[in-house]
C-alpha cells in the first residue's frame, strides 16, 4: 500500500491511500462545515508499533483518548484527529 497526496487544488487538504492492485483507494478530503454529533466511521489502523504510531500521531495533531488497551483481540489505542474525530491504532493479537 502507499499513500500519495491527491492534486486536487492549492493545499486543499486532500489526500488518499492506495491499496494494493485490485484493491480499493481510501480517499480524504476536508469537510468546512462543523462536526455534529458522533462520527459517522471510526477508522482502526493496523500497526506495528502502537507506541511509536501514537507518538507520530500526536506529532501530527491528533490527541491520546486514554491509554492502550488490551483484549483477546489484540492492543488499541484511540486517538482523536484536531478536529475530534476518533481512531484507532491497532496491533492484533499474534495468533
Amino acid at each position: 500500500m502507499r499513500s500519495t497526496t491527491v492534486e486536487g487544488g492549492e493545499g486543499d487538504g486532500r489526500a488518499y491511500v492506495e491499496g494494493a492492485e485490485g484493491r480499493p483507494r481510501l480517499s480524504f478530503q476536508p469537510d468546512p462545515e462543523p462536526k455534529g454529533g458522533r462520527n459517522r466511521i471510526h477508522p482502526d489502523v493496523r500497526v506495528d508499533d502502537i507506541a511509536a504510531a501514537a507518538d507520530a500521531a500526536v506529532a501530527g495533531g491528533a490527541r491520546r483518548r486514554g491509554g492502550p488497551v488490551t483484549d483477546g483481540q489484540g492492543t488499541f489505542q484511540v486517538l482523536s484527529d484536531p478536529e475530534g474525530n476518533e481512531f484507532c491504532l491497532v496491533a492484533p493479537a499474534a495468533r
